[in-house]
């Protein structure tokens, strides 16, 4: 069949679609946090053996950091392809890449055997998932968006966003069940199954995706001959203002997700003295009640707007935090379990479940694919990628206490609050090329009301 949807019985269903990229997002977030739990609980153990345990578990946080320093180049060379060769395309090749380099982390040799090569070794993987995870986001995200009815894009636009807590949900669940094995057989071969596996996901995820169509708002843009020649340079050009304050709504989803998620089963184990499969578990339940929530928030965007709720989430992650590392600090499995879902499972969610559809409204057709990954990925280096590192730094210097993180967050919650509300409620626009375009040169020119405004 031709990948073009020329007709609307030629058209999968977008609840088909939507699926497909939920599915394929879940398994490259699968590699992708497979890294971050590792950096707490493996690498620093076994790739910086020559370091003190603090400064090493820093020091393997700075390579999880890694990873988000190379996603913003993934955004740009997918973006730029996905906005001008085709969204679906994008998607395959994406999955692909990470899948590779989540395989070879699987099969590196540690420290004790190479020396210092592991951990140059490791850092090079580690591009090379951010790559790949860089050029997924926009793309999955359009492909559920751009499919969507007006009056649904949030609730289906969110089921991409849902692969999110699915991915860490089965790597924080995989790392759970392999942690029960005895620690030297963990640390020795244990932890390495969880990253090989990725072949058998990323060959499922490969299946589903083969059998989803082009988007119609791209294909639309592919007949018109309407794509631009530089997508990123067009969209900093004509869009800078929704660039750049979406990159600022992006950052306290970005930092609550990585505190919640990441850092704090690090904190668990290794500043309370805790099992790691406490934490662990924890994030895993978190992990599924958001997979049930947002698609819930998503739904309420389409109804009351994409900017009340992620406000009301904003605002509920800044009250919570102080609570929640006071609900771990008990020490009590429950409690600890307890703070971890209502923070990353019930709150958070209500941050994250509208951004795709108000990110994706917000972009032009031409520039959508770049404008979106950009939005994600050049704010995740501060926004997700250092969490970890600045939270070990900051309750470090706090002598073990989060308070100082705690504080931080709350700062950050107040400049994303601020960036929102310069940007214009999105929910009821038309995201669909309009009639009346042309192109000179490597810009797309709106010769009537351009559907972005």
């Amino acid at each position: 069949m031709a990948d073009s949807p020329s007709t609307v019985d030629d058209r999968p269903s977008v609840g088909k679609v939507a699926l497909a990229s939920s599915i394929g997002a879940a398994i490259e977030w699968y590699d992708f946090f497979l890294y971050g739990t590792a950096a707490g609980l493996v690498f620093n153990k076994l790739f910086f053996t020559n370091l003190d345990p603090t400064t090493g578990t820093i020091v393997s946080f700075a390579t999880f950091a890694a990873g988000f320093l190379a996603r913003p180049l993934g955004s740009v060379v997918f973006g730029h392809f996905g906005d001008r060769v085709g969204r679906k395309k994008m998607l395959i090749a994406t999955l692909i890449i990470m899948g590779v380099g989540t395989t070879a982390i699987g099969l590196l040799p540690t420290y004790d055997t190479i020396g210092v090569a592991a951990p140059v070794l490791l850092v090079l993987m580690r591009l090379v998932q951010g790559i790949g995870v860089g050029g997924e986001y926009g793309g999955a995200v359009l492909m559920a968006v751009e499919y969507a009815p007006r009056d649904r894009r949030g609730f289906f636009g969110s089921w991409p966003q849902a692969g999110v807590p699915a991915g860490l949900l089965m790597a924080s669940g995989a790392f759970a069940l392999l942690s029960l094995l005895p620690e030297e057989a963990f640390l020795t071969w244990g932890w390495r199954i969880a990253f090989v596996a990725s072949l058998a996901l990323v060959a499922v995820g490969l299946y589903i995706r083969l059998q989803v169509l082009e988007t119609p708002a791209f294909a639309t843009v592919r007949e018109r001959q309407e794509a631009v020649k530089v997508p990123f340079a067009t969209m900093l050009r004509t869009q800078p203002k929704e660039f750049l304050l979406g990159m600022g709504t992006r950052w306290i989803e970005g930092l609550a997700f990585n505190a919640f998620g990441v850092l704090i089963v690090s904190y668990v184990a290794n500043d309370l003295g805790l099992p790691q499969s406490v934490g662990l578990t924890g994030v895993a339940l978190a992990s599924a009640v958001g997979i049930i929530f947002i698609p819930i928030y998503g739904g309420l965007s389409d109804r009351w707007g994409r900017k009340p709720v992620y406000t009301a989430g904003v605002v509920l992650t800044a009250l919570l935090a102080g609570p929640t590392f006071l609900l771990v600090r008990t020490e009590d499995t429950a409690l600890v379990w307890l703070g971890i879902v209502l923070s990353l499972g019930v709150v958070y969610t209500a941050v994250y479940a509208p951004l795709a559809a108000f990110w994706s409204e917000l972009f032009d057709t031409r520039v959508r694919y770049t404008g979106v990954g950009s939005v994600y990925q050049f704010s995740g280096i501060v926004a997700s990628g250092l969490t970890p590192l600045i939270g070990s730094v900051l309750i470090a210097a706090g002598g073990g206490s989060p308070w100082y993180f705690v504080a931080y967050l709350v700062v950050v919650a107040v400049i994303s609050l601020v960036c929102a509300s310069f940007l214009p409620e999105t929910y009821r626009r038309d995201i669909m090329p309009t009639a009346g375009h042309a192109v000179r040169g490597d810009q797309a020119v709106h010769e009537g009301t351009p559907d972005w405004r």
